[in-house]
């Protein structure tokens, strides 16, 4: 069992680290903005075709899909892979076909000052997708969000369904993020004609589908297109730097206000980019360090365009949580006081919905955070949902935004293709996660083969490419690896309690190096997750401190006083914690 584990860092302490095109803010409801939520049953069906092209010879986006063949009724956001008693579509690898018939509200397709957008948070793999047989959009990876201006499609189209269809692609190469590689069984006495297998490289199932949300949203013509913050602080001042984007062909002017929890306005600004001081500024702490963590300010952003018609507005709101990160010598400081990473790494995996984002499971999830004493974790091994980060905001946990750069061990994983997409990839996961207070560190890839020749190039550019502060400066960093289990005593291995002692020899290590230049440990993993079938593997990865059902192991209640108990002597000493002081303040504690 390796001890270390990870990673090729970069450390890019959050801020503008790109000059992005374009943004790529979260959907909302403001007094300019409207969105629908697209979410519910789509009409699904596979290419079971032996090349998987049937769908494009037949042209299935002209006409209603359910006109093609038999389709199934498939939940959106889900995994499609465990929606049925088919092993096929359960292994299916190639073409899946999602379509949609939407009523576009009227007050949108009638108001030429409105736009409207299509919105996907995530289509797995690689998506096109067309509106009434109209290609609007095509998109690579499957993690990250893309959207298409669809206004000119549904426009005078009040009272008339709009059809939207997205084909998704799951099939990983060697230049994908992550990468496989398709291996075509030749041997007719073995397998079926036409018979593939996908391979890849790391330790999950390569669950596939539209994994979160779908939107339409709407905004003004002349809007708000992104929102760039970066804070600090100067002797209990708080300092929010802005940058405004804005798409218009008018003169306009741009108004910003900063709120409190309670709505009073404590800063005032105006123009595209500048400065907002906050006397006395409640700063954002993460859980556990502070007896009033995750504190968010409102900035409300008003775009006022001068246009022949009149005065047209466009409102966004953006939570800020003011706060710094620094890395000085052996520590991590967080507003200038030392963080103790204390948490997991995860998957967004679960039972029947695969990888799709389900409400209930991600507030099962933070409770169980909570419970444990957990302040942070990564992002293994992809960027998560956006709802997820905002909760991570709220919450005061802090995170390690991963990007899927997983199981990259060829030379082919390392060429010149790769790599544009590997720095496609970044640009995008920070032009998404840059304003979230939690996110402290970009990470750029999970165990690559960082041994292989073109490696040190590859990654050298990627972290050149992402990062804010020196990624050299001397921090360890521990991802404990665990074991799979099942039961037995005495502790052999792959026993619950095998898992048990070996973290506490784990802890007994961590707790002589952590004083000296240790800054963290995330336990390997959070919950038991799908793999794909073999030997090494009994219905998945078992080494979860809670199984993938959210039941705690032998292992959690041993993290959970371990974690608790670091947090009392390292994150708020100067609190005089006492039982009750926990169970007023935290809930989630010892008591």
């Amino acid at each position: 069992m390796a001890v270390g584990l990870w990673v090729a860092w970069a450390v890019a302490l959050c801020g503008p680290a790109l000059a992005l095109q374009g943004g790529m803010l979260y959907p909302q409801d403001t007094p300019s903005r409207e969105r629908k939520d697209l979410g519910g049953l789509w009409d699904f069906r596979a290419d079971f075709s032996e090349d998987r092209n049937q769908g494009f010879r037949e042209r299935w986006y002209q006409r209603p899909l359910r006109e093609s063949g038999p389709v199934l009724d498939m939940p959106v956001p889900a995994s499609f892979n465990d929606m049925g008693q088919d092993r096929k579509l359960h292994d299916f690898i190639g073409w899946v076909w999602y379509e949609r018939q939407v009523l576009v509200p009227q007050r949108w397709t009638q108001d030429q000052g409105t736009r409207v957008m299509l919105r996907i948070n995530s289509a797995h793999y690689y998506a096109i997708v067309w509106v009434n047989g109209v290609h609007v959009a095509e998109h690579e990876g499957g993690h990250l969000p893309f959207e298409a201006d669809i206004s000119k499609l549904v426009q005078y189209s009040s009272g008339e369904l709009s059809r939207i269809t997205i084909a998704i692609n799951n099939t990983l190469t060697p230049h994908t993020l992550p990468p496989g590689i398709i291996e075509h069984k030749t041997d007719t006495s073995r397998y079926p004609k036409h018979y593939f297998t996908q391979k890849t490289e790391f330790d999950f199932f390569n669950y596939a589908g539209l994994h979160r949300s779908v939107f339409l949203y709407t905004t003004p013509i002349s809007y708000i297109d992104d929102i760039t913050i970066t804070t600090d602080i100067d002797q209990g001042t708080g300092l929010v730097n802005y940058e405004i984007a804005v798409k218009s062909n008018e003169n306009f002017d741009v108004e910003l206000l900063l709120r409190d929890k309670e709505g009073r306005v404590v800063a005032k600004g105006m123009g595209v980019r500048g400065q907002l001081e906050v006397p006395n500024a409640q700063l954002w702490w993460p859980y556990l360090m502070h007896e009033q963590p995750a504190y968010l300010y409102s900035l409300e952003v008003t775009l006022v365009v001068q246009t022949g018609a009149g005065i047209v507005s466009d409102v966004y709101t953006l939570p800020v949580g003011i706060r710094t990160v620094k890395v000085s010598r052996n520590q991590f400081l967080i507003n200038g006081k030392p963080f103790y990473f204390q948490g997991v790494n995860k998957h967004e995996d679960a039972d029947i919905r695969g990888k799709g984002f389900d409400w209930a499971l991600v507030m099962k999830d933070f409770n169980l955070l909570r419970w444990l004493g957990a302040n942070s974790f990564r992002t293994s091994h992809y960027p998560y949902a956006e709802e997820v980060m905002q909760l991570c905001d709220r919450y005061g946990i802090v995170v390690i935004d991963e990007c899927p750069g997983v199981g990259i061990k060829t030379p082919e994983n390392f060429g010149n293709v790769s790599l544009s997409h590997h720095l496609e990839v970044m640009e995008e996961m920070i032009r998404r996660d840059k304003n979230h207070p939690a996110v402290v560190m970009w990470s750029v890839a999970n165990e690559p083969a960082s041994w292989l020749e073109p490696a040190a190039y590859y990654f050298k550019t990627v972290i050149a490419y992402t990062k804010d502060l020196d990624p050299t400066r001397p921090v360890t960093f521990v991802s404990n690896s665990q074991a799979d289990i099942d039961q037995g005593d005495p502790p052999l291995m792959f026993s619950e309690e095998y898992q048990t002692s070996m973290l506490q020899q784990y802890h007994l290590a961590l707790d002589q190096k952590r004083r000296d230049y240790v800054i963290g440990e995330l336990i390997w993993n959070f919950a038991d997750f799908m793999t794909e079938q073999s030997p090494l593997r009994v219905i998945g990865n078992k080494k979860g401190i809670f199984t993938r059902q959210r039941q705690p192991k032998g292992s959690a209640f041993l993290l959970r006083e371990r974690y608790w108990k670091i947090a009392n002597e390292t994150m708020y000493p100067h609190l005089a914690v006492t039982p009750q002081y926990l169970k007023n303040h935290f809930v989630y504690s010892l008591v």
